[in-house]
């Protein structure tokens, strides 16, 4: 199993010099909504180029590697954000890039990555966890980025909890979709990194919530992963290769419904004209519940790659249907 550690500040202060070509410097938006339980802001990972933070994690990972990993290019598992961040990093160099998707991957991904030019490979659910959990597939060749666990995916995602820091020095909380736990964890040592007290929680669906069922039962479990319109978080269970860093770096975790998360991605694009999927929205809803605490709450908005269907249904008061 491949063993992590937390990025160091020196590691991340380095993929942000690569990403320099990648990804932008996102804004930190004070949330307009009134009588919120807390100062609520958001950090709007929903406006990089491929519309996700994912950017950062997979163009840290490609940008990297040397001339001689990428000869044969690059390939990564994934159910749709991290696959289009490799392929569009695989663009600007100019390399080929092979992505691995569940048969039930977003159509709107799928779009997505034809355009970027990646080539699709289709995989049945359990060879395609298989992937994640092996670090890579014997047939196919190129440099394996794994969407999560790898220390330079990490750096990346640290990326994020640096410019939080630098925007909002006297955060208090700061709460994050928790899919896989790359993007928590490396927020997360990005605060240790610099000594702050911020708190770093997960956030999670009702529907599948195996992040505070692990803090619960002290270890990952496997849960049932119910059909919706949310997708990036509540992926079953927390990975084994992950689950000693969440232990060290997590403070804990919230859980919305999912008519609240319904609700607040419309809210979203009432009050301020953006798109924010269903992971993304998942912060946002917990700390207008109140359970991000009070003080000056960060929610990080992951994506906005949602369906143009489940915008149109929520937009019109329904729940989306798979």
């Amino acid at each position: 199993m491949v063993s992590l550690r937390p990025p160091t500040m020196n590691e991340v202060h380095s993929a942000r010099e690569r990403l320099q070509t990648l990804a932008i410097r996102t804004p930190l938006v004070r949330l307009n909504v009134e009588n919120a339980p807390a100062e609520i802001y958001l950090k709007m990972e929903n406006l990089q180029p491929i519309g996700s933070f994912k950017i950062r994690p997979a163009g840290s990972a490609v940008l990297s590697a040397t001339k001689e990993q990428l000869a044969q290019g690059v390939y990564t598992a994934s159910s749709g954000n991290m696959a289009q961040g490799v392929a569009y990093a695989a663009k600007q160099l100019g390399i080929e890039a092979t992505v691995l998707l569940p048969f039930d991957a977003a159509r709107n991904k799928l779009a997505a990555l034809e355009r970027l030019n990646a080539k699709i490979r289709f995989l049945p659910d359990d060879e395609w966890w298989q992937v994640i959990n092996q670090h890579g597939h014997p047939d196919i060749p190129g440099k394996f980025i794994h969407p999560v666990a790898s220390q330079d995916v990490l750096a990346g995602d640290a990326t994020v909890g640096l410019e939080i820091f630098e925007d909002l020095p006297d955060v208090d909380t700061v709460l994050v979709p928790f899919g896989g736990g790359g993007l928590a964890c490396g927020i997360a040592s990005a605060f240790r990194g610099m000594k702050t007290n911020v708190k770093v929680m997960g956030s999670e669906s009702e529907h599948c919530a195996p992040l505070t069922a692990a803090l619960a039962a002290g270890h990952p479990v496997q849960m049932p992963i119910p059909r919706t319109f949310i997708s990036g978080i509540g992926v079953g269970t927390v990975l084994d290769q992950m689950w000693p860093l969440v232990k060290e770096l997590i403070d804990g975790a919230v859980v919305a419904s999912v008519h609240d998360i319904s609700d607040t991605i419309r809210i979203l694009f009432e009050r301020h004209r953006v798109i924010v999927e269903g992971a993304g929205a998942a912060p946002i809803a917990a700390a207008l519940a109140g359970k991000g605490g009070s003080g000056k709450v960060v929610c990080v908005i992951s994506g906005g790659n949602l369906e143009s269907e489940f915008l149109i249904d929520i937009l019109r008061g329904k729940m989306p249907q798979i």
